[in-house]
């Protein structure tokens, strides 16, 4: 039997507080997948997701992983006569909380100000498992398309496994449209389909110009130290105006979406007076252009200073690949890069970190349409957005490649301020129940359209 509006939102409401606590349940199970000492953490986590779907009546509910991978929840309730089935993605693993003392509030212990719940995981993307809940909930015993729920545990560390486990459980994971509750919307207020997503190489580049460490009053002058060097290739990797400099990573237009200046300043927390750099629309640069980023830098510290030339020094590079660019040619692109632009002779020692490939989405058919109808509904009236975003999600490449007729709908709880992966992450608690509404509405429509 389908719901109303109506019923489906009068439905959201009465479930929410039962949800919010599930969510809260949650968080406070600290599932960081990038710690070795997590591992029970993580496990428990993925054993008490999988409680929460068993008990909204789902039969076949299975822990499992591929590879040595970290556990993932796969909950399955088979669709009615007729009806579509929808792969619903979020994931319970959590970021690292770096230095607490950032923290207004326990990052395990979710809180509750303003407008907003704070704590590691409340958005990123534990409320991706409890929006899936709250649709679920909404429609009880009259679910009007088949469900399988996919709840990873190893996304926040780059899904390794993710592919393998595709593959080996492809039959239990097959669907009509895929759900990915790990985005977000363009503004609180404003929803939105995320439509493209950069992809990611990183690599670890050292540079060595002496065998040991040497006084730099007797050989400055003469003996470039590594620093020197190493500084002198990462300015190798922009121009004068920022764009990205290395040779063959792709750039491309973007949506016709105006970011102010004054929100992308307060949004991303830019210091006064520092110009933003590249060329391009502000979209353009944040979606369909390369980005390279310096995310870590291995040196003697200043503390430990002594007057002497540095003999080697090591960084991190993050780069950021445009929609249409392939992980596997950028990286070799930076590679070639990097050893051409190598000063000095000095000798250059080239590691390949991750690759993720980007996405695009034709975000256009019945399930496109069925969402966006079931966002205005939800923002009351609000016109979604199509958006892109600057971060890499990889694993949607491979959703892609393993359903390649299923339509693949990205969306989210986050907005311009969660701070995912940062210090005081917090989930906009109005937001998150337009979201609920949101999916409990899809769902229904898309067995009516």
């Amino acid at each position: 039997m389908t719901k109303s509006t109506a019923e489906i939102r009068a439905a959201v409401r009465d479930v929410l507080p039962s949800v919010r606590t599930d969510l809260e349940n949650l968080v406070r199970i600290p599932s960081v997948s990038a710690d070795p000492a997590r591992a029970d953490d993580v496990r428990r986590s993925a054993e008490a997701t999988a409680e929460l779907f068993r008990a909204e009546g789902f039969d076949d509910v299975q822990i499992l992983s591929a590879r040595g991978g970290a556990p993932a929840v796969v909950a399955r309730k088979p669709a009615p006569e007729g009806a579509p089935t929808v792969l619903l993605y979020a994931h319970h693993d959590v970021q690292p909380t770096g230095d607490r003392e950032h923290w207004d509030s326990d990052p395990f212990e979710p809180t509750e100000r303003g407008d907003r719940l704070y704590g590691r995981g409340a958005a990123d993307d534990k409320a991706g498992i409890a929006a899936h809940l709250a649709a679920i909930r909404a429609h009880g015993a009259d679910l009007p398309v088949g469900v399988t729920v996919l709840v990873e545990g190893e996304e926040e560390v780059g899904s390794p496994t993710l592919e393998a486990f595709l593959e080996e459980h492809i039959g239990l994971l097959a669907a009509d449209v895929i759900v990915i509750a790990d985005s977000g919307n363009w503004d609180i207020g404003e929803p939105a389909l995320t439509t493209s997503l950069r992809g990611l190489v990183e690599a670890y580049v050292e540079v060595r110009t002496i065998k040991h460490g040497v006084h730099s009053g007797m050989w400055g002058g003469v003996v470039p130290d590594a620093l020197m060097a190493m500084v002198k290739l990462l300015s190798s990797l922009h121009d004068e105006q920022g764009n990205v400099a290395v040779q063959g990573l792709v750039s491309g237009p973007a949506a016709d979406v105006e970011y102010p200046m004054d929100r992308l300043r307060a949004e991303s927390g830019i210091a006064d007076g520092v110009e933003l750099i590249g060329s391009g629309s502000v979209v353009e640069r944040l979606w369909t252009k390369p980005s390279i980023t310096t995310v870590g830098f291995d040196m003697t510290r200043v503390a430990d200073a002594s007057n002497t030339l540095v003999p080697s020094v090591k960084v991190k590079l993050s780069v950021r690949l445009a929609p249409g660019d392939d992980a596997r040619s950028a990286m070799d692109a930076l590679r070639a890069h990097v050893e051409k632009h190598t000063p000095w002779g000095a000798q250059v020692s080239f590691v390949e970190g991750e690759l993720g490939q980007p996405t695009k989405i034709d975000a256009t058919g019945p399930a496109y349409d069925a969402a966006r109808a079931a966002f205005r509904e939800a923002w009351d009236g609000v016109e979604p957005v199509d958006m892109g975003v600057g971060g890499s999600i990889p694993f949607i490449a491979a959703f892609n490649e393993a359903f390649p007729e299923a339509a693949v709908l990205v969306t989210g709880v986050e907005d311009p301020d969660t701070r995912a992966h940062g210090a005081n992450e917090g989930l906009h608690l109005k937001e998150f129940e337009r979201v609920c509404l949101a999916e409990a509405l899809l769902l229904q429509n898309l067995v009516e359209g």
